[in-house]
């Protein structure tokens, strides 16, 4: 046997381990020089966000990982992947430093709690994630992580970090066992393999070989790291610092005056920010399984996208690919299959952000090459041509409040105006919704006035089809009617139109406090302005509108309202709140029908029959008539039906 000190700490010499780390360090640094190389292809964007935000981002999800954890299997193995990984990375810079200057090993308790039992139980920890990943992949490897191309990009790198993390046992428990080192006990991983390894001869030579061994491999680690998936531990953490905190249905404005051309149609046309976004990615698939347009058959996965795009991406700053972005990388089904729920943005634990990128895509699609969908086509030109999508209506915005006696901002001014939108003024079904909410305010004493013929499309739906300059024609227009008669507050019945004129209407400089007919009828509950005493019947859930949860984070108002009606019996559906599903309506969808794959409203609609339903409490206009749409073709009429919110207030009052 040989000395305790000596044994641990005179056998590698600085000679030999320190030059031996530099090809691998070089590697490492080419890998990063040549990714970041490739997010410098991208243009400049914004200004770098305030810092702020960041600080609670990078502890909520780098530090605490809760959108990972959001999965409970998958998310727990991660924590103890990254933390065990981690501490055992700090104390191993800790030895070095010791090693490299010379300094005398701690002892005390600080050597004892900190540098052997707290690093041993990480890594053990560390051990039982990376074991219980392989299982997983193994033997119950989900969907996600292996689709779209059946593949799973993370096996090799388990068998190396379990190599890493057994032979760093082993090195421990040679240890113990060549010093017998009294304070052994206090490395649990490593006096369990001291006693497997308890029967070698020569116990020191043995740990000379396996303690370079696992040097190599842990160089090898760093070295291979910018050139695998294992990249988004560098550069996931700078994504999230980077991450613009606007809520996730705001697109950002483009200066049409300025530029030269529409939209993105190669890979440099996208901000450096975006192709950090490609980096980035974990694999995860979590966005796919949030995406009700790969839930439902589609060709589009926003893991895909974002896959295909990297890969673009590499093999462009290579100069190996001749492949066009548009239509090859990306296909145009996989473009317009996108509804801009917002699940793939909810999900992502590194906060990668799909939709922006497809709308790029699909404003050079609609700007530069006038190739979309002709139903689209047909919509726009309607909001072109008469200032809303909907063909063959009444040709006044104020038919739906005829009898009313519902007061226009023409005949005078009121401190609250009501949006009413092109859906609640020509769509017969929505305008049974408008009527209601108009009754309410009225029973509730709130002064109002509509804009009627004077009110036009938000743009929301040119927006998100990709035609920028129809809508910024609209909002200006708009802008400029709202000002004129001095709006100031707003309250609408269609969270596209919330969306819009709350925070995409800004950037024109409309600013306006709008509030969802949902918010102030829940408010009115609250205030005991509004009296229900007539019982309303049934089992009822509210769906959750993408652009009034996920997008804007506005949950409670609504279940606050269906809890207030008497005699309702109200649960939820088993995909809610920002877990929610798509109606199917939003991303232009609306005026396009789905030909591949199963319908996304059929899909909501059969979950709500699965879930005993007899009611649907919705809060969107769009939403209420996709359902409408799933009740007659899953023959479920008579046994479900959907209702806004404020026509079940109506009833109930």
């Amino acid at each position: 046997m040989i000395p305790y000190r000596q044994a641990y700490w005179n056998i590698p010499g600085h000679g030999v381990l320190y030059p031996l780390f530099l090809p691998f360090a070089a590697f490492f640094l080419y890998g990063c020089w040549r990714l970041i190389r490739m997010v410098g292809l991208g243009q400049h964007g914004a200004k770098l966000p305030v810092l702020g935000h960041q600080i609670r981002d990078v502890l909520a999800q780098v530090f605490l990982q809760r959108r990972l954890l959001r999965e409970p299997v998958g998310g727990s193995l991660h924590v103890a992947l990254s933390w065990g990984f981690g501490v055992l990375f700090l104390a191993t810079c800790l030895v070095g430093v010791q090693d490299y200057f010379g300094i005398p090993t701690l002892r005390g308790k600080f050597y004892l709690y900190f540098m052997s039992l707290t690093v041993d139980l990480f890594g053990i920890a560390a051990t039982l994630a990376v074991i219980g990943a392989l299982i997983r992949r193994y033997l119950a490897c989900p969907e996600r992580l292996r689709k779209p191309r059946e593949q799973e990009g993370y096996v090799p790198l388990l068998w190396l970090l379990l190599a890493i993390l057994m032979s760093g046992f082993a090195v421990g428990g040679l240890r113990i066992i060549a010093t017998q080192d009294p304070w052994g006990a206090w490395s649990p991983g490593g006096w369990f393999a001291a006693q497997g390894l308890s029967t070698f001869s020569h116990p020191v030579i043995w740990h000379r070989i396996i303690w370079w061994g696992h040097a190599v491999l842990a160089f090898a680690f760093i070295g291979l790291l910018p050139f695998t998936l294992a990249r988004h531990i560098l550069f996931a953490p700078v994504n999230i610092v980077l991450n613009r905190d606007v809520p996730s249905g705001v697109l950002e404005s483009s200066s049409l005056e300025e530029a030269e051309n529409f939209g993105i149609s190669t890979i440099e046309g996208f901000e450096r920010k975006d192709l950090l976004d490609l980096i980035a990615c974990t694999e995860c698939g979590r966005c796919q399984d949030a995406c009700p347009a790969w839930n439902t058959g589609k060709p589009l996965t926003p893991k895909g996208v974002v896959m295909n795009l990297r890969d673009h991406l590499m093999a462009h700053s290579s100069g190996a690919d001749g492949k066009a972005m548009v239509g090859e990388v990306v296909s145009e089904d996989a473009i317009w299959a996108c509804v801009t729920c917002g699940g793939c943005h909810q999900a992502c634990p590194v906060f990668i952000k799909p939709i922006p990128k497809l709308i790029n895509i699909r404003r050079y699609l609609v700007m530069e090459e006038a190739r979309f969908p002709e139903p689209m086509q047909a919509a726009l030109r309607g909001i072109e041509n008469r200032g809303h999508p909907y063909q063959g209506v009444v040709p006044s915005r104020t038919e739906w409040a005829k009898g009313l006696n519902v007061k226009l901002m023409a005949d005078g001014p009121a401190p609250l105006l009501y949006w009413v939108g092109c859906a609640a003024a020509f769509d017969a079904r929505a305008q049974k919704v408008a009527r209601a909410f108009a009754r309410i305010l009225q029973a509730a004493g709130i002064e109002f006035a509509i804009l009627g013929d004077k009110e036009r499309c938000t743009g929301d739906l040119a927006r998100r089809i990709g035609h920028e300059f129809l809508f910024q024609m609209q909002a200006q227009a708009n802008i400029e009617t709202l000002n004129r008669y001095g709006v100031t507050q707003i309250v609408t019945t269609c969270p596209h139109c919330f969306n819009s004129l709350k925070h995409e209407y800004p950037q024109f400089g409309g600013r306006y406090e709008v509030r969802h007919h949902t918010e102030l009828i829940a408010r009115l509950l609250g205030d005991g302005r509004l009296q229900l005493r007539r019982s309303v019947a049934g089992r009822a859930a509210y769906h959750d509108s993408c652009y009034l949860g996920r997008h804007n984070g506005i949950y409670d108002a609504q279940r606050k309202i269906l809890s207030a009606i008497p005699g309702l019996q109200t649960t939820e559906f088993v995909r809610h709140r920002d877990n929610g599903f798509c109606c199917g309506a939003g991303g232009g969808l609306m005026w396009f029908e789905e030909r591949t794959g199963k319908r996304i409203n059929n899909e909501r609609t059969e979950e709500a029959l699965r879930c005993g339903l007899q009611l649907v409490g919705t809060a969107c206009p769009f939403c209420l008539s996709m359902f409408e749409d799933g009740v007659r073709a899953t023959d479920a009429a008579g046994r479900l039906r959907a209702m806004d919110l404020a026509e079940l207030v109506e009833i109930a009052m």
